[in-house]
């Protein structure tokens, strides 16, 4: 599956959710993916072996690769987005680092997406334990030459969640990171936009510190072209400004995800 000319990455975790979890990623290779990502898939920062080897023979079974994974980030229904601004569950981050890592080294994943987390009470003690977490998270998936990823949400979407634009998430890399290069933009173009971000302007300006770039419209989240934003002209200024990493297909389907395909050139 490509998007001028980019390979395009199926999100299970949104894509074919009209089927159990573990048959998304045989789902996505029938569709014609050839590389899918997927949020944290588990209950827990540490899982049993038995359900990340699961995980595992479900994506070699299928002869897709695994391009993205999550880092644990919560408990997302309950409003949690991400853990890495809570001090007292650093342990519990850096444990979830140690699955992370392993599920890379046995699948070939290199980009990992880890939520910054809300802002409450103390924010300022909440910004200190983000950006241990971050380096954390850098330091950990160094081994496997990983890169992390940091994601502006939507604002109306969120809570407190304090990265909105792609200057927010530059602010904490450049800042108190030091500018690492281990650690990029995720570009996505539904919270961005839905943030009122110029996509198609932000994707010029600052395509070389993208580390990836996903795609649902707005509003409404689906998929390409059912919404407002200007997605294609967006992905061509990237590829005029000179990104050379994925895009990935994170929408919510406004049908069978098969049905939702045209956008893209099989």
């Amino acid at each position: 599956m490509r998007f001028h000319d980019y390979p395009v990455a199926a999100n299970v975790s949104l894509l074919f959710s009209e089927l159990p979890y573990m048959e998304r990623f045989a789902a996505a290779a029938a569709a014609g993916f050839t590389e899918v990502e997927t949020w944290w898939p588990f209950a827990d920062a540490v899982p049993e072996v038995a359900e990340t080897t699961r995980l595992v023979e479900a994506i070699d079974t299928a002869g897709v690769r695994l391009t993205g994974l999550n880092f644990f980030a919560g408990d997302m229904p309950a409003g949690e987005r991400g853990i890495a601004t809570l001090p007292d569950r650093a342990d519990e981050l850096r444990a979830n680092a140690a699955v992370v890592v392993d599920i890379a080294r046995r699948t070939g994943c290199r980009s990992f997406n880890l939520l910054y987390g809300r802002l409450d009470a103390d924010a300022d003690a909440g910004r200190v334990a983000a950006n241990r977490a971050i380096s954390l998270a850098a330091d950990s998936v160094a081994v496997v030459d990983g890169t992390v990823l940091l994601e502006p949400l939507a604002a109306s979407l969120n809570g407190t969640y304090p990265l909105h634009t792609v200057e927010d998430v530059l602010d904490v890399i450049d800042g108190p990171l030091g500018g690492r290069e281990d650690v990029r933009v995720l570009f996505d173009l539904f919270h961005l936009g839905s943030n009122g971000v110029d996509t198609t302007a932000a994707a010029t300006k600052y395509a070389d510190r993208i580390g990836h770039v996903q795609l649902a419209d707005a509003p409404g989240r689906g998929e390409p072209g059912s919404g407002e934003l200007a997605v294609r002209e967006t992905v061509a200024a990237l590829r005029a400004a000179g990104y050379s990493g994925l895009l990935a297909a994170e929408y919510v389907p406004s049908r069978a995800t098969t049905e939702t395909l045209a956008w893209a050139e099989q």
